[in-house]
């Protein structure tokens, strides 16, 4: 069944329902009040006709004659049930309840039952004629028919039905209406989002039109589809550069592999020492510039849970790490910043940041920075080219004065992606007195402290 159809179908179900509920009610209520109506009246002639008292109220004079009420059969019965005295129409029936009030010597005895007479309903009212003598008096009783009850409860019990046609049908309008624009949105969505299955174009028209629930998955999915292009984009580039970048390693190996061919024996020893040096600087460029592709093409720090940790902790190891492999004067001045952030990807920034200056700023100490989660790391070399600052962590980016040193040119570009993959931002600006200032800012999850830790 479709959702449409579900529409329709739910919304008829609920005004029918709706309709005989109030139907229902108005039966029942409507028959409840013409049956008190029908006995009010058989108490009002039983206090006439019997000038007694009936359930508390004093009763008028004394009896009139039975043909004084034309709506109303009266009928008098023995203590024994023998009829004394019957309507014109007849004496009708006389049950045991009835035998049971006129053989009472309780003058308040009375019975209220309903009873057929020539095919139609009477409404009787049985009550003890004895007058309080305390002695057995028999009984009268009072017959009235319920055909005009029946006729109206039938009036009601038609136009109800009547009532319910009209609200299904009406319903069942308003409810193809309704459905039909409920589901516009989501059928052109259908239709998009088939579109993208069986094309594979992520261009497609997606409506994003409407306030409502159907408008916002609009909304959602269009984003959905921006994301994807963006990132099938970015995965095309990523390809593009990385084969541009691994033909230099590549041609330079097939080249140096062609002069083994010619015979390594006949190359002199400084010749053969530098092919060799040559070889293993370009395979180690070569399997670093690889290593940095799969991290950024498969995205492997994303299965690292987020877990709250201070950037102190993850600079500080970095900053170990940076000693030991550069042989450098690498210091950390770190407040106590807490993030929500996966420590592993974290330290690969910040040891891409802190190999990036000690490669480039070949002498002075290396600074790094930790305040309000904005990680900053200083070196003291000659700075930044005010041309190059806007494409620094771009993917394979290489300033020309820098083209000749090793390295791949993702190393910053994994910093960036880290530090977005977080909810933050990368910079990269000229530090004042001299040296460069590349770094990221994170968001913070409670106040940080401005006491150094180290």
């Amino acid at each position: 069944m479709s959702l449409r159809l579900k529409l329709m179908v739910s919304l008829i179900v609920l005004a029918v329902v709706a309709t005989l509920a109030i139907g229902v009610a108005s039966y029942t209520t409507t028959r409840q009040e013409l049956e008190r109506t029908v006995d009010r009246s058989l108490d009002d002639a039983a206090r006439r006709l019997g000038g007694r008292q009936l359930n508390g109220v004093p009763l008028p004079g004394r009896p009139t004659r039975p043909g004084a009420f034309e709506q109303i059969l009266v009928q008098r019965i023995a203590s024994d049930g023998t009829v004394i005295e019957a309507p014109d129409s007849g004496a009708f029936a006389v049950t045991d309840a009835d035998l049971q009030v006129a053989s009472s010597i309780d003058p308040d005895a009375q019975q209220r039952h309903d009873v057929e007479i020539d095919g139609e309903q009477f409404r009787v009212l049985t009550v003890n004629t004895g007058q309080g003598t305390g002695q057995v008096g028999g009984a009268l009783m009072l017959a009235r028919s319920l055909r005009e009850v029946d006729q109206s409860l039938e009036t009601i019990l038609r136009g109800t039905l009547w009532a319910v046609v009209l609200v299904a049908i009406a319903s069942a309008l308003v409810g193809w209406l309704i459905a039909r624009q409920v589901t516009r949105r989501l059928t052109r969505l259908t239709i998009a989002a088939g579109a993208v299955t069986s094309s594979g174009r992520l261009d497609v028209d997606v409506p994003v039109d409407g306030a409502d629930e159907t408008g916002r998955l609009g909304r959602a999915f269009a984003g959905m589809l921006q994301s994807l292009q963006r990132s099938k984009r970015e995965q095309h580039q990523l390809v593009q550069d990385a084969s541009h970048e691994l033909r230099t390693p590549l041609t330079s190996l097939r080249t140096n592999v062609a002069v083994l061919r010619r015979g390594l024996d006949q190359l002199q020893p400084e010749a053969r020492e530098q092919l060799l040096a040559d070889l293993d600087s370009e395979s180690r460029e070569l399997s670093d510039l690889v290593n940095e592709l799969v991290e950024l093409a498969t995205e492997a720090r994303d299965d690292e849970p987020s877990q709250p940790m201070r950037l102190v902790d993850v600079a500080d190891r970095a900053a170990e790490r940076a000693r030991r492999r550069f042989n450098r004067d690498v210091s950390v001045h770190a407040d106590a910043s807490l993030v929500n952030g996966r420590p592993a990807a974290l330290e690969r920034a910040v040891q891409n940041l802190i190999d990036n200056a000690c490669k480039f700023a070949p002498a002075g100490a290396i600074e790094v920075t930790v305040s309000d989660a904005t990680v900053t790391v200083r070196d003291h070399g000659p700075g930044l080219i005010d041309a190059d600052l806007p494409h620094l962590f771009d993917r394979f980016y290489r300033s020309v004065q820098m083209r000749g040193m090793p390295g791949s040119g993702l190393g910053l570009a994994i910093v960036k992606s880290v530090a977005e993959a977080h909810g933050g931002s990368v910079f990269a600006r000229n530090a004042e007195g001299g040296g460069a200032e590349l770094g990221f800012r994170l968001a913070t999850i409670n106040a940080v402290s401005a006491t150094p830790l180290a």
